[in-house]
């Protein structure tokens, strides 16, 4: 099968890229560098040139292949437009087919859940940064072309990467780890490998199907802060300052989830396999 990638080359995207060759897939990603395009070849992948902002050539590749998604998200006010310019893209280069769409949203969808267990049943309750995702989303599951699929991450991480992944960087680099508010609130999580390889599994899903992606328990934020520290100083920051520094992500970050992925296991036969966060941060 060949399959468009947005996002080809990001932290989970070039995860995914991988998994999906080792399944036997071609994959060609969009890529808005020349250094992008080098890092798909080396995943090997095929590069198509260009960017969010180029609707035409995200529509041409998604229609090129036999399958999309959307893994790519732009760290700035524009996120809402792009995303919703690219969903609207890749849905018209697919339509009038039955091939798969698979959405990347995420858990922040769903706010707090209020100490009770969230899946896909649950109605969503958006934190404010992503108030704009559902939308989104809805219109990939109501797609009457193409096979709509939404897959919503908890926090990821592994390889490095991800939010504990940065609290890692902080303490090596900076010998302190510093998070949001009290740290009481607790991150569902799961493996970047466990998710690329829930993508895989995904393509046989079927039209309209919605799956988390989470594994093992919710952790509070401030375990898991001490645990990525390894001896560095912890701080907590005042959610009021870091509003001031990082806006809307500031809230969604004490967000208290606890989220649960059982029909992706149950449907798809995800079968989770990566080392839990704190295995993950004891070997960094």
């Amino acid at each position: 099968m060949r399959l468009f990638l947005t996002g080809a080359t990001g932290y989970i995207g070039a995860v995914v890229t991988e998994k999906l060759r080792a399944a036997g897939h071609q994959v060609a990603g969009l890529a808005r560098s020349g250094e992008s395009a080098r890092t798909l070849e080396k995943l090997g992948a095929e590069a198509v040139r260009g960017d969010l902002r180029d609707t035409a050539a995200i529509a041409v590749g998604a229609g090129q292949a036999d399958a999309a998604m959307h893994l790519a998200m732009e760290p700035s006010p524009e996120a809402p437009r792009l995303d919703g310019a690219a969903v609207g893209a890749i849905l018209a280069g697919l339509r009038g087919s039955a091939k798969p769409f698979l959405y990347t949203s995420g858990v922040w969808v769903m706010g707090g859940t209020g100490g009770h267990v969230a899946d896909e049943n649950t109605p969503v309750n958006p934190a404010p940064f992503v108030a704009w995702r559902p939308a989104n989303e809805q219109l990939v599951l109501n797609a009457a072309g193409p096979h709509g699929i939404v897959i919503r991450p908890a926090m990821v991480y592994g390889r490095g990467g991800g939010f504990p992944g940065d609290f890692a960087r902080q303490a090596r680099e900076q010998g302190v780890v510093r998070y949001v508010g009290s740290g009481d609130n607790r991150w569902p999580l799961v493996h970047v490998d466990d998710l690329a390889d829930l993508y895989v599994l995904a393509l046989e899903a079927r039209a309209g199907s919605l799956y988390f992606a989470s594994t093992g328990p919710s952790l509070p934020v401030k375990e898991v802060a001490h645990a990525a520290a390894a001896g560095a100083r912890v701080e907590a920051i005042p959610l009021e300052e870091a509003r001031r520094v990082m806006g809307p992500m500031a809230d969604a970050l004490t967000l208290d989830q606890v989220i649960s992925a059982q029909k992706a296991v149950r449907e798809l036969g995800w079968n989770p396999k990566g080392k839990s966060l704190l295995e993950e941060l004891s070997v960094e």
